[in-house]
């Protein structure tokens, strides 16, 4: 008889005959019996966009359909009424093709057309009352807030926690900025540098922490990472780390001196010590662009060309994340071992084993 793997116990997950929770106690004993690391699938954070081909013919073939339907109300005269249809429209093809179909990427295109209805929707039904452009963002970001939790309630999709996170982003900017104009008068530092003129930058520090707390209770309900609770907060470590690592790092960098350069490569290697901690590797990716652009400028200062410090910079940050990627699980194994305890620390992706091997060992 041949072995289950991974794979097998998050495809009965997926068609319903494990729960979650069943699915998570299997192979937390699976892996107990036979060595935790041993025994875990490559260095992998467990992802994926689509199952097959098929979800690509559907997604295009939704793609179209949606398309169609409204380009022939718009054709008839009927503008007013698309978001309405679009919603309704969206709202139905999600039961059969998430619900029942448990299709991933024609969900995650549902999922981003509902929530783009339902902000249109919103929009025509405030504009009939006339709101100020202060209330009509917050109006849109917490309706949406509200109808995407009811989707993820609904459908148990990921991504719909995704969408989510958008309309928090937009809630959050639009109740803390005073100044939204200032995003566009000096884009970069406004986003995302503390010491600029624009509110926004706050709005990103705040919004990024809140999706990262919220990525982590996901994260905590399967520390093995065989359901949907765990790809719902990789989702929102997406967003969490741009909005927390960028800001915090743009504004360490602008200061342009010595210490802001130091500052910034500290960061980078906290940063990097929380993505090993928690096992996500997107709070690594979004520091990446900081961590090439200070090696730039320390090439730069030997008065190198350009072209052998953008040379070297390639060379450093690709033998860097080669490795980091590589050696992920013993770094991570290491680091945890080593670490004090701290709270909730037997609640993270497991890293002891009863069998010290690196996986690739054991191919």
């Amino acid at each position: 008889m041949p072995q289950l793997e991974e794979d097998d116990i998050r495809a009965a997950v997926s068609a319903g005959i494990l729960s979650e929770a069943q699915a998570a106690g299997l192979l937390a004993l699976f892996r107990q019996r036979r060595g935790i690391r041993r025994h875990m699938a490559a260095e992998d954070e467990p992802f994926e966009f689509f199952r097959g081909f098929s979800e690509i013919f559907v997604t295009a073939g939704l793609a179209l359909l949606l398309g169609g339907i409204l380009a022939q109300m718009l054709i008839a005269g009927a503008g007013a009424a698309v978001p309405f249809v679009g919603l309704a429209a969206t709202f139905a093809l999600s039961f059969y093709f998430i619900r029942r179909r448990r299709m991933n990427l024609p969900g995650m295109l549902l999922a981003a057309c509902f929530g783009i209805f339902l902000s249109a929707a919103t929009l025509a039904l405030a504009t009939e009352n006339t709101p100020d452009l202060v209330t009509l963002p917050r109006l849109v970001g917490l309706v949406g807030m509200a109808g995407m939790a009811a989707h993820f309630a609904l459908f148990r999709l990921p991504f719909s926690m995704f969408v989510f996170g958008v309309f928090g982003w937009i809630t959050t900017y639009a109740f803390i900025t005073e100044d939204r104009l200032g995003l566009w008068r000096n884009l970069p530092e406004s986003l995302f540098d503390l010491a600029g003129e624009s509110s926004l930058a706050s709005g990103s520090l705040i919004f990024g922490l809140a999706a990262f707390a919220l990525g982590i209770f996901f994260d905590m309900r399967d520390p093995h990472r065989v359901s949907r609770w765990s790809a719902t907060g990789f989702w929102l470590h997406v967003l969490a780390a741009p909005a927390l690592v960028n800001t915090a790092a743009m504004t360490l960098y602008n200061r342009g001196d010595t210490t802001g350069y130091v500052l910034t490569a500290a960061l980078l290697l906290v940063v990097t010590l929380l993505s090993l901690i928690i096992d996500r590797r997107s709070f690594m990716a979004a520091g990446l662009v900081y961590l090439g652009a200070l090696i730039a400028v320390a090439l730069g200062r030997d008065g190198s060309g350009a072209g052998n410090g953008i040379v070297a910079t390639m060379l450093i940050l690709g033998a860097f994340i080669t490795a980091l990627g590589s050696w992920w699980v013993r770094i991570r194994d290491w680091l945890m071992r080593n670490l004090p305890d701290f709270p909730l620390k037997d609640r993270l992706p497991p890293y002891s084993c009863s069998v010290v091997s690196a996986t690739e060992d054991t191919r």
